[in-house]
């Protein structure tokens, strides 16, 4: 609409003036190569496959050419050159296609053309050259803008429609699968011999595909910092298949960054480790998380026979710092606290973190 709107004008005022050529002839056939050219163009740039380099630099020099030979045709003293605002048609396609770099190449050519034919720099002619190096690298950064605006539109509706997908079947599962193999794990215990072995492979599948389920909800976007960031829900539900321990989250994704969700998972690790070595390999344990608005309290519990008094300042006089750097270490360098507590009720761990922690 642009090539044919600035040739429509070009031609009026080219035909108008014509009379007052040094080369008549030559201004129309200035004009017919325009006119043949915009056709042409609007042809080539239709299809993406024509979109090539070789298509932008003829369309750019047929325009550097017209200006360069308007001083032949209309003689000295020109104030205006025979293509005028057809011109603008190389310059926005160079914008388009090759961005705001694209578009000040081209306005810098263009800019040079026009000054090369003139005999005196005015006013007029500096708005001109003016108008072509900012228009043209505007252009460019406003298609670029746009360009990004629309991808990350695009993939805004794909998670959008995925995470709906997801909560579909979710639900279908919960209301299926999942109460099918609770079942299972239920009533074979009830029965026991072959009936309880398999509840309890059914219960093991049940575990996993809760994990499995909560693990697509998992945070896969930018934290707050611009990090990569990790749902900490997923991280620590994730536990659950491979450790005797049963896992309390919220509802809605906890994203973190990675590594401040590694390190967390980490001290959670070490606090089953412990539970594993001194209480059992298959002595149960559980993981709370409560997400606040201002920080994460986590805790860790066992019902095992507690620690006993002295032992952890024993063990550090010893050398051994598996509780001090493993657990309270990592608290401390998140910027949180790590209290214990144990008796006879068993051994409970509660970890708290600011949620603005950056990793250490």
């Amino acid at each position: 609409m642009l090539r044919v709107i600035v040739l429509l004008n070009t031609v009026v005022l080219d035909l108008y003036r014509a009379s007052s050529y040094a080369h008549p002839a030559a201004g129309v056939a200035c004009v017919v190569v325009m006119v043949l050219w915009t056709g042409f163009a609007i042809w080539a740039y239709a299809a993406p496959a024509r979109r090539t380099a070789w298509l932008l630099v003829a369309d750019l020099g047929i325009a550097v050419a017209l200006v360069l030979v308007s001083p032949a045709i209309k003689g000295d003293g020109i104030e205006t050159t025979i293509p005028g605002f057809w011109v603008m048609g190389a310059l926005l396609a160079w914008a388009l296609h090759w961005r705001w770099v694209g578009g000040l190449v081209a306005a810098a050519c263009l800019s040079a053309a026009d000054l090369a034919v003139r005999t005196h720099l005015t006013q007029a002619n500096y708005g001109n050259v003016f108008l072509l190096l900012v228009g043209g690298p505007v252009v460019g950064f406003m298609c670029a803008s746009l360009q990004q605006m629309a991808d990350e539109r695009d993939v805004a509706e794909r998670s959008a429609a995925a995470a709906v997908e997801r909560a579909r079947l979710a639900r279908a599962v919960h209301d299926g699968v999942l109460q099918v193999l609770a079942l299972v794990q239920r009533r074979g215990a009830e029965l026991g011999g072959e009936p309880a072995e398999l509840g309890r492979l059914a219960g093991e599948q049940e575990a996993a595909l809760r994990t499995l389920i909560r693990r697509q909800d998992a945070v896969t976007g930018p934290a707050a910092d611009g990090t990569a960031a990790t749902d900490l829900v997923a991280a620590l539900t994730r536990l659950e298949v491979t450790r005797p321990v049963s896992v309390a989250v919220p509802a809605e994704p906890v994203p973190l960054p990675a590594a401040v969700a590694a390190e967390l998972v980490a001290v959670v690790e070490a606090c089953l480790d412990n539970v594993a070595r001194h209480v059992g390999p298959q002595a149960p344990a559980w993981v709370l998380l409560e997400a606040l608005p201002g920080h994460l309290d986590l805790s860790v519990r066992d019902e095992g026979p507690g620690i006993p008094e002295g032992r952890l300042a024993e063990a550090e006089r010893e050398g051994r710092l598996g509780v001090v750097e493993s657990i309270r270490g990592r608290i401390a360098d998140l910027g949180g606290t790590a209290t214990l507590t144990t008796g006879s009720f068993g051994t409970e761990w509660e970890l708290r973190v600011p949620r603005t922690v950056t990793a250490p």
